[in-house]
């Protein structure tokens, strides 16, 4: 199990933007795959995106490519998700997620480690 503390979710307009953050501790954070997931009210957690523990290699949603981009950094054991022309249908909690792999798709099952949530909520 890794900790994992998401940070940045909040309230804003269709359109706008927002970065989430999602620090780790425990396990060398660049050993492992991270990846954000959402679940809005009444769905099911469904995938967003991930990146490979090195950050050469990232995979997206299609609802969210072209809007959403996910990075890392290391030496600061954080990986982050930039939200960008946000929609209504974005409105949801996130998580992070930490990997089993070294690289990981979108299935739920090859992460370990969960966040608490953070929530984001787009409305005029």
């Amino acid at each position: 199990q890794v900790p994992l503390v998401e940070s940045g979710g909040g309230l804003v307009q269709p359109g706008g933007s927002l970065r989430l953050s999602c620090a780790a501790s425990g396990r060398t954070f660049n050993g492992y795959a991270m990846g954000w997931f959402r679940q809005a009210p009444g769905k099911e957690r469904e995938f967003v995106a991930t990146i490979n523990r090195g950050g050469s290699s990232v995979y997206y949603a299609d609802s969210v490519k072209g809007r959403f981009t996910i990075s890392r950094d290391n030496a600061k054991t954080t990986v982050y998700l930039q939200m960008n022309n946000l929609k209504p249908e974005d409105t949801a909690v996130y998580y992070c997620a930490a990997s089993k792999y070294s690289s990981a798709g979108p299935r739920r099952t090859d992460f370990a480690s969960w966040g608490q949530g953070t929530q984001v909520t787009v409305s005029s």
